[in-house]
């Protein structure tokens, strides 16, 4: 696998990213923790061949979760919310 598909981890399909896409056409993403935004950018811009604006980040904390009476924490994540420019789309977010 490349190195690029390593970065983007998978797409990310709630009611809040549909949302950004509709209006500021944004794609969520999440992404290697590792990742900087020039490594995203890049990564979006090679895998779907569109054209990024802007790339925002954010760490996601990992919850607490029980399991009878044990308690653990899930994984921390990080999440890339991706500009493209104006006419740009990826199909996978479109329902093609």
């Amino acid at each position: 696998m490349n190195e690029l598909h390593r970065i983007l981890v998978k797409p990310l399909l709630t009611e809040k990213s549909n949302d950004l896409l509709q209006g500021n056409n944004r794609v969520t993403f999440q992404v290697d923790k590792r990742a900087n935004k020039i490594q995203i950018k890049e990564a979006v811009e090679k895998i779907f061949e569109v054209s990024v604006v802007d790339v925002n980040t954010l760490n996601v904390k990992g919850r607490s979760k029980r399991f009878g009476k044990a308690v653990g924490i899930t994984k921390g994540w990080k999440k890339a919310v991706v500009q493209l420019k104006e006419g740009d789309k990826i199909d996978i977010f479109e329902g093609a």
